[in-house]
């Protein structure tokens, strides 16, 4: 329950009002205001804060903003004492007439066609790879020594301990539905409480902080580190002997009680095992929607509980599983290794967000390389961990498994020198990372010139600006196009497009020669200096590349999700998109074609 009890602590710290005086909070019964009333100190004058909100609809939540007040105090009581006025917030941002700073590009409604408008199988895409990998995770659990020695045992125990075998089957289905539901529940009622107390504001603008601030993602990293060190027999992560005695001697309740916990004890008895892999899909889920943990977690438990089910109803399927022995401890061993790679992806994230260049492109892979050829090394017996038993010869299906990591670090190795490595383009670090390539695809340094314009470098050595008004000024010198591109440092499906399309020599070539791209990062935490702050349409300024990006995304583009792309003319004018994560390359052909 480890994983439950850390997301909780994040959910209940980013929900805390910060209200700097002793008040009260109240809403109008029609939602149009919202008042705090209280004690203000003597000497007090007037008022001042920021207002946060974030506009939803439906399941869609959009870029928090950011609203200032301030009002000075001029209503006396009877008594002396200064009492606040009508305290309004600012409803118009400063205009060139008043002296302020204009935004950065004149906002407009952005007309999306009904055709443009991604599909839900392109938004959904990455929730059902995400229910996919908790199914397999659920399965794998099977197989850890803390699990697969109560099958046999449990479900001998329902048959034995009931009149007839209908009967056994069905206390077996209910032992199966409470396993999934002592996974399932905590998260729900975590998740629940957060809404029901914040709203959808508070709930969604937790899961982007937990998806793209350094804090989390290194927090995440190190707990996968954790894990693994627990699979690798370092420690194990138990709970407290209390917990597991109380469910143990509940169990021996009859009826609906001791089914319940029964299945709070395997819960508990193999927490050693299943609680990694929990804090595995849990963290992994909040990279997405805010109910993606409550979807993956369902599908983890019911993936977990499932086997219970199946052998009951058919028992003589237990004769044909394997016997217990040496191999269950090596499965852990296995699942060790996968959680170190899979963890460096939050080291990367929180890297390419805040610029630290750490973990590049071949510094990613060298570890990965040096991971699975450990990985590989164990599985013939060559590496021993504490809780090993010798290992007489290698079976078939340990050599096949073998065979097959040590074939996926010679695909790894070319990567060293730049090859793209598609397949896992959207866990790699993007390939501009890369400084270490060699052969005939090299790159010489690249010099930024007026067949090329822009001041940065992204995929395939395509450059780029990182702001749209450049971008439409070299479109008007020019005389091409812009290819607008929303994207993210930790977008994985944007790695993706750019190893499986952008990569087609048709798209490429469209790229190089007859766009100007502008490349907008709305994760970028570089913080911009003072004369470069934006102003949003309330007046408050952006202070940083990400948000400046985010807000032209949504408030001028109508999109919030990446990869989104949109093709412009040198006044900014619409001429195709947007197009999101789509790997038809002829599709991506013909959207391109559209502005030629």
């Amino acid at each position: 329950m480890i994983p439950q009890l850390f997301i909780a602590l994040a959910l209940l710290l980013q929900a805390v009002p910060q209200v700097n005086w002793k008040s009260e909070v109240r809403q109008d019964a029609d939602g149009s205001r919202i008042v705090l009333t209280g004690e203000l100190e003597e000497g007090i004058d007037h008022i001042s804060g920021t207002v946060t909100y974030m506009p939803c609809k439906g399941d869609a939540c959009y870029m928090p903003v950011d609203w200032d007040f301030e009002e000075f105090l001029e209503e006396t009581s009877a008594d002396g004492a200064v009492v606040p006025g009508n305290v309004s917030l600012r409803e118009t941002p400063p205009t060139a007439e008043s002296g302020g700073p204009l935004p950065l590009t004149k906002p407009r409604v952005a007309t999306v066609s009904r055709a443009d408008t991604p599909s839900a199988g392109d938004s959904n895409s990455s929730l059902w790879a995400l229910i996919l990998e908790a199914i397999l995770w659920g399965f794998a659990m099977l197989l850890t020594p803390c699990v697969f020695p109560m099958v046999p045992m449990t479900v001998s125990f329902f048959m034995k301990g009931s009149d007839n075998a209908r009967q056994g089957r069905l206390k077996a289905a209910l032992y199966g539905l409470f396993i999934v539901l002592l996974y399932t529940v905590p998260i729900c009622l975590i998740i629940g409480i957060t809404w029901i107390v914040g709203g959808s504001t508070v709930t969604a603008d937790i899961f982007n902080w937990l998806s793209t601030h350094w804090l989390p993602n290194i927090l995440f990293f190190l707990v996968f580190m954790v894990f693994a060190a627990s699979f690798f027999g370092a420690f194990e992560i138990t709970l407290p002997s209390k917990w597991t005695n109380g469910a143990d001697k509940n169990s021996d309740r009859k009826g609906l009680g001791g089914i319940f916990f029964l299945a709070l004890t395997l819960v508990l008895v193999s927490f050693s095992c299943t609680g990694p892999i929990v804090g595995t899909v849990l963290i992994k889920s909040t990279q997405g929607e805010f109910w993606a943990p409550m979807v993956t977690m369902l599908a983890f438990s019911v993936a977990f509980a499932l086997p219970f089910t199946v052998l009951a109803l058919f028992p003589s399927l237990l004769k044909k599983l394997p016997r217990g022995g040496g191999w269950l401890n090596s499965v852990k061993v296995v699942l060790g290794f996968v959680e170190v790679a899979l963890g460096l992806k939050f080291l990367s994230t929180a890297d390419q967000t805040y610029h630290w260049h750490l973990l590049d492109r071949e510094v990613y892979l060298a570890i990965w390389i040096a991971v699975f050829t450990l990985l590989g090394l164990y599985l013939i017996g060559k590496i021993r961990f504490k809780n090993d038993s010798p290992l007489e010869y290698i079976g078939v299906p340990r050599l096949a498994l073998a065979i097959a990591v040590f074939s996926f670090v010679v695909y790894l190795i070319p990567g060293m020198w730049g090859a793209p490595l598609k397949a896992l383009s959207g866990y790699l670090p993007p390939m501009e990372t890369q400084d270490f390539v060699l052969g005939a695809s090299a790159r010489a340094p690249i010099q930024i010139s007026d067949a090329a314009p822009g001041n940065m470098i992204i995929a395939h050595d395509l450059a780029a600006y990182d702001n749209l008004p450049d971008a439409l000024a070299a479109a008007k010198a020019t005389g091409k196009p812009v290819f607008l591109d929303f994207t993210g440092y930790g977008c994985v499906n944007c790695r993706e497009m750019e190893a499986r399309v952008w990569s087609d020599p048709e798209v490429l070539r469209r790229l190089r020669n007859n766009f100007v791209i502008a490349a907008l990062h709305v994760d970028d935490k570089t913080k911009l200096p003072e004369e470069k702050w934006v102003l949003n349409e309330h007046g408050k300024p952006l202070k940083d590349v990400g948000r400046v990006n985010s807000y032209i995304a949504l408030h001028d583009f109508g999109v919030n999700a990446q990869p989104n792309y949109f093709l412009l003319d040198s006044d900014g004018n619409r001429l195709a998109g947007p197009r999101p994560y789509n790997l038809d390359v002829q599709g991506f052909i013909e959207f391109l074609d559209a502005a030629l």
